[in-house]
């Protein structure tokens, strides 16, 4: 089993989603847990997307941390924009996840 978290951008986002949207959303986590590799691979084997709805949750898979980090959502306008603000901060989003894994809940 994995660790799912949500950053604080996407914990918003998923907060600003109809209600319908968000139980569909707050499944993602549990699903994720139990098989992180279940959405589209992205460019990197460990960048991936899961559809929800007309949007999509992007997600970075850290298989030596036994980690998911749910990092944003979009919608078919913004995906590019999403995708290569997510690439463009691989470390940063790599140093919150160790230093969250470390963490007890």
């Amino acid at each position: 089993m994995y660790r799912v978290i949500g950053t604080e951008t996407y914990e918003k986002e998923i907060d600003s989603l109809d209600t319908s949207e968000i139980k569909i959303a707050e499944k993602i986590p549990e699903k994720l847990a139990e098989n992180p590799h279940i959405g589209k691979q992205l460019q990197y084997p460990f960048l991936r997307e899961k559809r929800l709805r007309e949007k999509r949750v992007y997600y970075l898979v850290y298989d030596d941390l036994k980690l998911v980090l749910l990092v944003a959502t979009s919608g078919k306008k913004n995906q590019q924009e999403v995708i290569n603000f997510i690439k463009n901060n691989l470390s940063e989003f790599r140093k919150y996840a160790e230093i969250t894994s470390k963490q007890v809940f």
